[in-house]
């Protein structure tokens, strides 16, 4: 999503902070590359005025001119300003009121509210054992209702039976009866919207508000909305009185400006993000992690969270059993690609990864991307039980043979076995040592031997157990390490020839430069 703008911003931070001192002159010429990149970026022009000018307030001082680096200190100044703007800290769904606690979620059409109420109660019912209940109020659009109750059963989640011909008012009445008497923790009503913003529209969600008297009102907007995103929040702020924003598509190709203008113009907090189709590809905002991938330092602390929410430790622990006998087939190359597509992908570590975002076009260039990852998988699965456990086997008839049924060729299965040959050499030359590499810290690959204290890879500490404090404090640890992460030494992706991923255990990266010296 922010991509676009992480790339200008951090060309033109680039320049700046190679330089022994900064004039005002410096400064100026720097903020006008910033002004057009966040208006590039369809941020809202008052928007960009208001952060321009109070970047070049704190920009240029003496303090900042007789600084050792002054450009960095540039850098970290806007770095402060955005997160100001986009929030200071994160904030999410307020559940602390009488159940059953009511949220209305408000938007226009083809937002995703529909979808997004279904992803917020899964999310409520898997994480904070919740008992929910969902119910449509959009009684104009076709199949709304019904598109709902599917959800419902394809999350398991409660809906409310469909009457026809109910008002929306009454069946939000409907809804928190039903609530009620259920023993429902919270009820979600997810309103009708409008292709733009009417009279009607406005009324009847005052109406529903007035009636239900929800707790939280959410306000789910496309975040490709562009330069129109700040009348959107605004009208449903002052219409209806919305407490926290909801931004969908951030997995998309936009440019991030609905996040940044959103939440200046209203002062409500984005409390979360949709990052994809499928129903748990819904995440919390963090305003610093945020501004940190922006800024191309990367997001070790989502890093950590996200390893930790889809390592499956008991399967972790057995192959970090079987690894650390040195063992290390095709089978076991195929578990760690898997884990790997389930953090992200590559283009996904590679956006948490400090420093890494300017290496995109490199890696595209070197063919790394997630489809690699898809071919490498369909040329193991193309394989025999026997070949998978015995690579040795595969001589050029067998290649042959598996090229066919993965729709690959020779040179392809030739680079993924010799990346197999890599690792599984990694791997024995590790047999009965301390320590591994980035698969096998990261992707749960060691334990016992290999060392995975508290549960968690490269004895990193187990998010789901660290308080806000702990975390912020993992944040500051990592940005003082220069890139990495507590407790995980310096390295990159085994068995993947290249330049080493800072922070993170192994080898490197394969066709790629090496990376500049420290």
């Amino acid at each position: 999503m922010f991509e676009s703008l992480s790339d200008r911003l951090g060309s033109i931070f680039g320049s700046l902070t190679g330089r022994g001192a900064l004039s005002e002159k410096d400064v100026s010429a720097a903020l006008r590359e910033v002004r057009r990149a966040l208006i590039e970026a369809d941020v809202s022009l008052e928007v960009v005025r208001g952060f321009v000018e109070r970047v070049r307030e704190k920009a240029v001082g003496v303090d900042v001119l007789k600084s050792v680096k002054p450009g960095q200190m540039v850098v970290k100044i806007v770095h402060d300003e955005l997160v100001e703007t986009l929030g200071s800290d994160a904030e999410t769904i307020d559940l602390n009121a009488p159940a059953p606690v009511v949220i209305m979620m408000v938007g226009l059409q083809g937002s995703g509210k529909t979808t997004t109420s279904a992803k917020i109660a899964k999310r409520l019912t898997d994480r904070d054992k919740k008992k929910v209940l969902m119910a449509s109020l959009d009684t104009r659009r076709p199949a709304a209702q019904e598109q709902l109750r599917q959800l419902g059963e394809q999350t398991e989640v409660a809906t409310l039976p469909v009457i026809e011909g109910q008002e929306p008012v009454a069946i939000a009445a409907r809804a928190i009866q039903a609530g009620k008497l259920g023993g429902h923790d919270v009820v979600i009503l997810d309103t009708a919207g409008r292709t733009h913003i009417d009279e009607p529209l406005m009324v009847e969600m005052a109406d529903i508000r007035k009636a239900a008297g929800p707790h939280e009102i959410l306000l789910v907007a496309d975040s490709l909305t562009g330069q129109d995103a700040v009348n959107l929040a605004r009208n449903f702020d002052e219409r209806v009185g919305i407490t926290g924003l909801v931004l969908t598509r951030m997995d998309g190709d936009g440019r991030g400006g609905a996040a940044l203008s959103m939440r200046a113009a209203t002062g409500k907090p984005v409390k979360l993000v949709g990052t994809g189709e499928k129903m748990d590809a819904l995440e919390e905002f963090h305003p610093k992690r945020i501004a940190d991938r922006i800024l191309g330092m990367g997001d070790i602390v989502s890093l950590v969270e996200k390893a930790a929410e889809t390592i499956d430790q008991e399967k972790a622990a057995a192959m970090a059993k079987k690894m650390a006998s040195g063992k290390f087939d095709l089978n076991d190359l195929a578990d760690q690609l898997k884990q790997m597509q389930k953090m992200g992908g590559m283009g996904g570590l590679m956006g948490m990864m400090p420093g890494m975002g300017k290496m995109k076009d490199q890696m595209a260039a070197a063919g790394m991307d997630d489809k690699m990852f898809g071919r490498q998988l369909a040329i193991i699965s193309s394989m025999t039980p026997k070949e998978r456990a015995q690579p040795d086997l595969l001589k050029h008839s067998r290649k042959k043979r598996i090229a066919a049924g993965s729709g690959t060729n020779a040179a392809e299965i030739n680079k993924l076995l010799k990346m197999h040959r890599q690792m599984a050499d990694m791997m024995k030359s590790m047999k009965g040592k301390k320590g591994g590499g980035m698969m096998g810290k990261l992707m749960g690959g060691m334990a016992g031997k290999m060392g995975l204290p508290g549960g968690m890879p490269g004895g990193m500490p187990d998010p789901s157990q660290m308080s806000e404090k702990d975390l912020k404090t993992l944040q500051k640890q990592a940005e003082q390490l220069g890139l990495g992460a507590p407790g995980v030494p310096g390295g990159g992706l085994p068995g993947l020839g290249g330049p080493k991923l800072p922070g993170l255990g192994g080898p490197s990266l394969p066709g790629l430069p090496k990376g500049p010296k420290k």
